[in-house]
């Protein structure tokens, strides 16, 4: 059997390693480091109905496309099965004798020539000139009738021809070939073809490399007629596949993708060469193209250096068979930074310490990562986000979460005056960690039906509309990384979690929360869906299918989530999955129902979620659900109470007669005031104040109780003012700067101690007589002359457990009830967490998660 005597051979070196094949890594093969185009899978999709036919024998929408590409005439065109194939093909037609060949390069060379009865002559490059081709010294080897066969770029040195010495050689034996083979030449800045340029000229291009799809099999060569023909006939038929013709012709009409691969791999080669250069025993050589060849000096050899890289899952490119060179040399690929950084970690561990000064350097610590990221909104990654971090505590690990960005109306204002999602919040809960801006340094609170408010790394940057955010967010991105780094540096594990969908294929190239995050943590992903709204394994596999290839790469398997009834039922689904993915489902969580954990966003608030109804004797709240609502968990306390039925209404014919009304906290309080005096709630309200009934203002709906709104800013209306509902004697002014506080201190008229936040743009007319006192001597809260019409500005009021008792004792009375004088629902998370993490780490495969996370 013939041994293989090239680099890309992954296959072997998954059967002798122990890496596995989801951690090793190529830098054998040189292939582009940015993988397949976007357009890639989706062309393949497309085009697999089309395989029930032969692919078309004469190439022809693809040698259009390489003659539009080239500008060279199509009668010169011919089409392959990657370019060795050509190569073996040609040299069996051309009329020579015999090859010559500069040595090293690429091994097929010698022996394509070989096979088709030529002689051979090599002619050693000189270690002392870089292995640089010497025009002048072939000169004196060609004869007539010769075979030249030069790679401009060389494979393996990465060295280029001078254009003009190649010229003027071929010019200079016109009786001569030569086989000019430009696999690597796209990857050139200013690269330009010798395709055509004269009679005796022959070039080979191959695509798969610099389109990232080695396995499809596709490249071409430029002849002279004649041979061009000679060779199409000694060619058998549909050589080149339906599909391979299909990305071919697609691939050279991408001129953005060409450029961005010649700008990335140069950015790439040159911090990869600097990175080497620190270690004295290697010898980097100049290159041009896509990868780096070089040459061990001292301490140890390429076989040796081979095999320790594949102990731990890195492949290079031992040269030891190239001819003229010896076991000193090997050649890697450019590969992404951070394989780069992990290949340059390795050869740091292998030569030692003392020659190499950057060994003693240690790097920053990083936590391992694990990302969850949904089909859709809802579908659960918060909570389980919550769960492993509750579950990684348990077992003894510090860990942490993170959220690039977050859209919601739901914040939370921490120790440092730092603003953050609500999610973030309970997930650092979760860890027993004090909620930190850094792990969402980027939160969005809608406040318009195109806009929202940017907080950045808990401060407000300013009101923008989506295009304004996109063209904000390059700046957004550096304060992301920068938290992120900030957090990895103090935990061993950080779970993040992505937003929405990493499929909406309009918001990826502005993605900064899912891939891009993931990549940039290094976290392989966990996809999770929402069974119980159906089609969860239809959006695994479909979201799968509009994933880059760089995407796909990263993630690792699939959570299935919110399932009822028997798991065992699924399992035809999840081999399905499997077939059609390569991945997993790797655990199936039940649907958990009252986790009595706060909610991630008002998605299902708006649901019905919060919707409670007590059994027995007790009293009813009923929540206004405005267009701009924000902190609504603050009724959360309530829902366990189990004498309180909490309704969510979203028009006055739902309102009834409840013993009381909440008027929440909005993100656009004018615009949801207007709300209100259009669509009928506020003579709802009026006339079920005139039945006892209670009416509560929270934070924005603090200020609607009052008399009027100034807004001199326009920061939400351009109206500049609106009266209020009047029921306080408050007025209140929309300032530019925003109010982030935690606040605790005394209710008055109950004595009980509350505590909270403050995050309001308003400020408010104080009272002589407020009903709240805090512990730094400052005030909050207005009510009317019957106590029954009150608000505040402190968002977790109800939290308090003795100030919530006692005032749904005080509607219990107000309805002819008793007094429970006792608290019964402790609003206590610690209980959720640990049910939360047993229910979570009994369906999902916790050893798969370990390993994902290499601890």
């Amino acid at each position: 059997m013939k041994t293989f005597e090239h680099g890309g051979n992954i296959h072997k070196a998954l059967r002798e390693s122990a890496a596995g094949a989801r951690q090793l890594l190529d830098f054998s093969a040189n292939i582009n480091p940015l993988g397949p185009p976007e357009w890639f899978r989706p062309l393949i999709s497309s085009r697999l109905e089309s395989l029930i036919h032969y692919p078309d024998p004469e190439n022809t929408d693809f040698l259009e496309a390489i003659a539009a590409h080239t500008g060279i005439a199509i009668d010169q065109i011919v089409a392959g099965n990657g370019t060795t194939e050509l190569l073996y093909l040609i040299t069996r037609v051309l009329p020579v004798k015999r090859a010559v060949i500069p040595v090293p390069s690429y091994v097929d060379y010698v022996r394509a020539s070989r096979l088709a009865g030529l002689a051979v002559t090599t002619v050693r490059l000189e270690e002392k000139t870089d292995f640089e081709v010497d025009c002048r010294k072939l000169m004196a080897v060609i004869a007539p009738d010769d075979l030249v066969i030069i790679a401009t770029p060389n494979n393996p040195t990465g060295r280029t021809v001078d254009r003009e010495s190649l010229l003027a050689l071929i010019r200079d034996c016109p009786q001569s070939y030569f086989l000019i083979d430009e696999a690597f030449l796209d990857f050139q800045d200013d690269s330009q073809s010798l395709g055509g340029c004269a009679e005796n000229v022959l070039t080979i291009n191959s695509m798969t490399k610099f389109y990232g799809v080695p396995g499809l099999r596709i490249g071409y060569a430029v002849l002279p007629t004649t041979f061009a023909g000679l060779v199409r006939q000694n060619l058998p038929p549909w050589t080149v596949n339906s599909l391979a013709q299909a990305v071919g012709e697609r691939a050279l009409k991408d001129l953005d993708y060409q450029a961005a691969t010649r700008r990335v791999c140069h950015e790439l080669r040159s911090e990869l060469v600097a990175d080497l250069t620190a270690l004295p025993q290697l010898k980097i050589y100049p290159s041009v193209a896509n990868y780096l060849f070089i040459k061990i000096t001292s301490d140890g050899d390429a076989t040796e250096l081979a095999r320790f890289c594949l102990e731990r899952g890195i492949m290079i490119r031992n040269c030891c068979n190239y001819e003229g060179l010896d076991s000193s040399f090997f050649r890697i690929a450019v590969r992404t930074k951070e394989e780069n950084r992990q290949l340059v970690a390795i050869f740091h561990d292998y030569f030692p310490a003392s020659s190499s000064p950057q060994k003693t350097q240690k790097a920053r610590p990083r936590a391992k990562s694990i990302m969850f990221q949904g089909t859709c909104s809802d579908a659960g990654k918060s909570i389980l986000t919550a769960a492993v971090c509750r579950i990684l505590w348990q077992d003894g690990i510090r860990v942490a979460p993170f959220k690039a960005q977050n859209m919601s109306l739901n914040s939370f204002v921490t120790r440092q005056g730092d603003e953050m999602g609500r999610a973030q919040v309970v997930q650092a809960q979760a860890a027993r960690l004090a909620p930190d801006s850094r792990m969402n340094p980027v939160l969005l609170k809608p406040n318009s039906d195109t806009g929202s408010q940017v907080i950045v790394c808990g401060k407000p940057v300013g009101n923008m509309s989506v295009l304004d955010y996109n063209d904000y967010k390059p700046k957004v991105w550096d304060s992301v990384c920068q938290s992120y780094d900030s957090l990895a540096a103090e935990f061993d594990v950080v779970v993040l979690e992505g937003a929405g969908s990493p499929g909406e294929v309009n918001l990826k190239a502005d993605d900064i929360v899912n891939m891009k995050m993931a990549r940039y943590a290094e976290a392989p992903v966990i996809l999770v869906g929402d069974i119980d709204r159906g089609g969860v394994y239809s959006s695994f596999v479909g979201i799968m299918e509009v994933l880059a290839e760089w995407e796909r790469q990263m993630v690792a398997g699939f959570l299935v989530n919110k399932f009822r009834g028997q798991e065992s039922l699924l399992q035809s689904a999840h081999d399905y999955v499997k077939l059609h993915t390569g991945r997993d489902v790797l655990g199936v969580v039940p649907f958990l129902s009252n986790l009595g954990l706060p909610e991630e966003d008002s998605v299902s608030f708006k649901k019905g979620s919060f919707n409670r109804q007590h059994s027995g004797d007790g009293i009813e709240i009923v929540v206004v659900n405005l267009p701009h609502i924000s902190n609504f968990t603050d009724i959360e306390p309530f829902l366990d109470e189990p004498d309180v039925t909490i309704r969510i209404v979203e028009n006055p014919a739902e309102v009834g007669h409840p013993q009381a009304i909440i008027l929440p906290g909005s993100k656009n309080v004018i615009h949801d005031l207007h709300f209100l005096k259009t669509t009928g709630f506020v003579e709802k309200i009026e006339q079920c104040r005139g039945n006892g009934c209670e009416i509560v203002g929270v934070c924005g709906g603090y200020q609607m109780l009052g008399r009027v709104i100034h807004d001199p800013y326009g920061i939400e209306s351009m109206d500049g003012q609106l009266s209020g509902l009047g029921y306080i004697d408050m007025e209140t002014v929309i300032e530019r700067e925003k109010t982030l506080t935690r606040k605790s201190g005394i209710h008055h008229l109950s004595g009980t101690m509350v505590f909270g936040y403050e995050i309001h743009h308003g400020i408010s007319s104080t009272s002589p007589a407020p009903l709240l006192r805090f512990d730094d001597g400052s005030t909050c809260g207005v009510a009317n002359v019957s106590g029954k019409i009150w608000g505040s500005y402190l968002h977790g009021i109800f939290d308090s457990d003795g100030f919530r008792r006692w005032f749904i004792d005080r509607l219990r009375q107000q309805a002819g009830l008793s007094p429970v004088g006792r608290i019964l629902a402790p609003y206590d998370l610690e209980g959720a967490f640990e049910r939360l993490a047993e229910t979570v780490r009994k369906s999902i495969d916790m050893a798969a998660l370990y390993r994902l996370l290499k601890i």
